[in-house]
């Protein structure tokens, strides 16, 4: 197994909740996640066999600073300058609503970037509650700015008539969770982005999530799909972790867990 030469995955951590539609909580995510990636409870290995206690494996940035005035600019700002500085970020959301700003920072470096996206919601609202930056928006947002080449939506469970509309207007590649699985659909081209929320999970394995949406995918169904992504990852999220909402840590590992086989990807290529 060789590794791919790309800039360093950077963990870069996001904790902003206020394009909330529902419940807050999802801020204090980043600290949680971190927690949980050195609990001694488990190891630092990856399933692809990548060791992330070797120094230098992958990087931390830490939290980015900003109000929630000025949240959306300053995430751009600064998932802009990691990759200008030749780092691959990996951000701890935070609610969904940040994907917008770092899509913005990384399609303006990558060119016809395609996006895999895991949800148990496809967030293509033109508007939600009258604010066309809620969580429930930001991929109508993406792709209503030419920001990707392709929207691939993995496990997809909640679509209504004007979500349906709306990924026929920009041509989304929707696979409902009914659908699964899905491997054929994660291959790319060109540069890719992960974007995943936890909520695609069933709530029987993260229950720390604002939005409990039964019928989702397993822990183990979801590290096939990322395993089985073919492209050039340049970047990644994970989003909507809401630990005011876990019992006894649990989803907080299963966070961990996501980010760990995500980095090991991104390593392994």
């Amino acid at each position: 197994m060789s590794l791919t030469i790309l800039g360093a995955p950077t963990l870069i951590g996001i904790p902003f909740d206020g394009q909330s539609s529902f419940l807050r909580g999802a801020g204090e995510a980043p600290g949680k996640i971190r927690e949980a990636l050195g609990c001694d409870a488990s190891n630092s290995w990856t399933e692809l066999g990548v060791d992330l206690g070797v120094a230098g494996v992958y990087e931390d940035a830490g939290d980015l600073k900003f109000t929630e005035q000025d949240a959306f600019e300053a995430i751009e700002s600064g998932v802009g300058g990691l990759i200008d500085r030749g780092k691959r970020p990996v951000s701890l959301g935070g609610d969904h609503s940040i994907t917008f700003p770092i899509v913005k920072a990384v399609a303006r470096r990558h060119a016809e970037l395609t996006i895999f996206h895991f949800d148990a919601h496809p967030d293509l609202y033109d508007e939600f509650e009258g604010n066309r930056w809620s969580h429930a928006c930001p991929f109508a947002r993406i792709m209503e700015a030419g920001l990707a080449k392709r929207l691939v939506q993995v496990g997809i469970r909640t679509m209504n008539r004007h979500q349906r509309e709306q990924a026929a207007r920009f041509g989304v590649e929707v696979v409902e969770m009914r659908g699964l699985p899905a491997y054929a659909k994660l291959k790319a081209a060109g540069p890719v982005y992960i974007t995943f929320d936890m909520d695609v999970l069933d709530p029987a394995f993260a229950p720390g999530i604002s939005h409990r949406e039964p019928g989702g995918m397993s822990v183990r169904e979801a590290i096939a799909h990322l395993h089985a992504i073919e492209g050039k990852i340049v970047g990644a999220d994970v989003v909507e972790y809401n630990p005011v909402r876990d019992v006894a840590g649990i989803t907080a590992m299963v966070t961990a867990k996501m980010v760990k086989e995500i980095l090991g990807k991104m390593i392994v290529g």
